[in-house]
């Protein structure tokens, strides 16, 4: 806990089935909550830092969140105050901007965020639609980590011709994704 915060408030008691709608709903947000804190700091691991207090902000306050309301704006603007909380505290901040600017920007990342996830839907939808040859290769690269030198000398072939592959692989995900979300309902 940083040396100029207050010990936090009790959690007002929270009947069984709230308790579980809490971690249900912050589960289900757990990774669009993540990127998003990302976003904000540029850093992995004080993201999830920064995180783990904004759940522990949202757990003590649940009881005033209406439930069927929209939980992601709720936990979006508690991950923003302890976001601009962690910069005052330790100072990291990047860039100074005003508040209202911080808030504008962070609002607009929500959004980015939630089409982050309607797109990686559609391209976990058309790697699936991909050829077994040209998943594997997008596997073997993009997903193991494997160099496109290592894959083109397992598979006996020019490192250009991986590169021609990966290249013609990519322009058409990113035609089936845009295809994709193009038909998905607003």
């Amino acid at each position: 806990m940083p040396a100029d915060s207050s010990p936090p408030d009790p959690a007002p008691p929270l009947s069984a089935e709230r308790q579980e709608e809490f971690v249900r709903l912050l589960n289900e947000a757990h990774g669009l909550l993540l990127r998003y804190v990302m976003t904000l700091l540029g850093n992995r691991h004080d993201a999830e830092d920064v995180l783990q207090r904004a759940s522990l902000v949202m757990w003590r306050r649940f009881a005033s969140f209406e439930p069927g309301t929209d939980f992601i704006a709720w936990a979006t603007t508690v991950a923003f105050y302890e976001v601009r909380n962690f910069q005052r505290v330790t100072g990291r901040g990047r860039l100074e901007f005003d508040d209202e600017l911080m808030e504008t920007l962070a609002a607009e990342r929500v959004q980015h965020v939630r089409q982050w996830c309607a797109r990686t839907e559609a391209l976990e939808h058309c790697v699936e639609k991909l050829d077994a040859a040209s998943r594997a290769l997008v596997e073997a690269v993009y997903t193991d980590g494997r160099p496109a030198i290592e894959v083109a000398r397992q598979q006996g072939c020019a490192p250009k011709t991986i590169y021609n592959k990966l290249n013609f692989i990519r322009r058409a995900l990113a035609e089936c994704v845009q295809r994709r979300l193009a038909e998905a309902p607003i």
